[in-house]
């Protein structure tokens, strides 16, 4: 009895690989034939029942088959389609794009320019890796609201612009910041500078003036002394700009220490040059030091809508 069981299962097993192996060998079969028409008609199916990656191979024996008649059209949005649908945003984005530059009065152009900026978006990293993608993005994004002012996807477009400009802020905050943690004092107020100037509405400014002080009370600490004063005097001056701009800030206890700090920096660093100015030894030896860092550069630098399903 369970022999007979045994063969029974065997057989059933072997039926099923022939069957799959029969599924297979016919859509093989179809793929390598000439028969267009059966192509298209198969691959609209397969789309249409999500299996994408066997639709694909079909579009892509159908694409310079079909060129110049009246199908590729319709053939080449889905072909667009189908790559977005596997999450080559890559490809996606290309083929979205030619086709609205080879049908630009077809009624889907318009979707299709905005799929293939959408597709930049979705190709856009996370903040702290290179953001090429996303300065792409934006300015796909821009182009699609320059050419339709009056479309309903302007909105949508807005907002993923505002999206990918708050990955670009948060890039120039966190790399300002990171200048100030590995000590390159006056790199990092350079780049806090150029962030505020990049972002003048950003919610890091607060935060930004204050780290701007520090990096520069910072910076004139591991100067030289005959750098000091002026440096110190910068550190100065900005606290006091800062204190009068955020009269509330939860920052006013720490400028304040660093005010006091850099006045005292100051009379020290007089002392140490009244001495010197007796003591040529001395003398030579402040004249070589100093804390220059080297200047890092500015940092400016998903809803599906009316796709086939």
């Amino acid at each position: 009895m369970f022999k007979k069981q045994l063969t029974l299962v065997g057989g059933l097993l072997i039926v099923l690989m022939l069957s799959f192996a029969g599924c297979k060998s016919k859509f093989e079969k179809l793929k390598a034939s000439n028969d267009y028409a059966k192509k298209y008609r198969e691959a609209i199916r397969l789309y249409n029942k999500r299996d994408y990656s066997k639709a694909l191979e079909l579009f892509e024996t159908l694409v310079a088959r079909y060129r110049g008649q009246s199908q590729a059209e319709d053939l080449y949005y889905y072909y667009a389609y189908t790559n977005y649908k596997l999450r080559d945003y890559t490809s996606a984005r290309y083929h979205f794009k030619t086709f609205a530059e080879t049908y630009p009065t077809s009624s889907r152009a318009e979707e299709c320019r905005f799929m293939a900026a959408y597709c930049y978006y979705l190709d856009s990293p996370i903040f702290s890796l290179d953001q090429s993608n996303t300065q792409s993005a934006i300015d796909a994004l821009q182009l699609f609201i320059n050419l339709y002012p009056k479309s309903e996807r302007v909105v949508e477009a807005s907002k993923l612009i505002q999206n990918l400009r708050d990955k670009l802020e948060r890039k120039s905050y966190e790399n300002a910041k990171l200048y100030l943690t590995i000590g390159y004092y006056q790199a990092a107020v350079i780049a806090f500078g150029n962030s505020l100037r990049d972002y003048p509405d950003t919610k890091y400014g607060e935060e930004m003036e204050f780290l701007t002080i520090q990096a520069q009370y910072e910076f004139a600490k591991h100067s030289g002394e005959y750098y000091q004063e002026a440096r110190y005097e910068l550190a100065i001056a900005d606290a006091d700009q800062f204190t009068e701009k955020y009269p509330k800030s939860t920052y006013l206890a720490q400028i304040a220490t660093y005010k006091k700090d850099s006045d005292r920096g100051i009379i020290n660093a007089k002392r140490v040059l009244a001495e010197a100015a007796s003591d040529e030894k001395l003398a030579r030896r402040l004249a070589k030091k100093d804390s220059t860092r080297v200047q890092p550069p500015s940092e400016k630098g998903q809803t599906d809508q009316k796709i086939p399903q």
